[in-house]
């Protein structure tokens, strides 16, 4: 897909202004593409990534074997499941370990009143793309 709307559409192709981002199952697909593809992608957003399809989720399968820069954005509200903080802290701290080989940035946000659903969702967002892309904390 990426390669079509880079052929397309009017882009800046390179990897530092490339990010990919979704939230529940789309979270859980862009931290498989960004793992997966460090080349394309140096930007996450993960919002409320669907980490209750395996409750007792090992993060040992992250790798970081790339000496890339990467941001990742992470939400979480604390209405969505009894599970969902707690995965998303573990999720954090996961990155944070595997992250020793590249200059990594993650930053946790945590609406405690926040639902499953695109309203806060949509709120997050502008939050995240200025973050991601308009902070150079990195």
């Amino acid at each position: 897909l990426k390669p079509y709307i880079d052929k397309h559409f009017r882009t800046t192709p390179d990897r530092e202004f490339t990010g990919i981002g979704g939230s529940s199952m789309g979270a859980l697909i862009s931290i498989y593409a960004g793992l997966m593809y460090p080349e394309v992608y140096s930007k996450l957003m993960i919002f409320s990534p669907a980490l209750w399809v395996s409750p007792n989720i090992h993060f040992h399968f992250m790798n970081f074997g790339h000496s890339q820069d990467v941001k990742a954005y992470l939400y979480a509200g604390g209405e969505e499941s009894e599970t969902m903080i707690p995965n998303v802290r573990r999720f954090q701290e996961a990155f944070k370990a595997k992250a020793t080989a590249a200059n990594f940035d993650i930053k946790l946000s945590i609406d405690p009143n926040g639902k499953h659903n695109e309203a806060y969702w949509g709120r997050e967002f502008p939050l995240a793309v200025e973050w991601l892309y308009f902070n150079n904390h990195h």
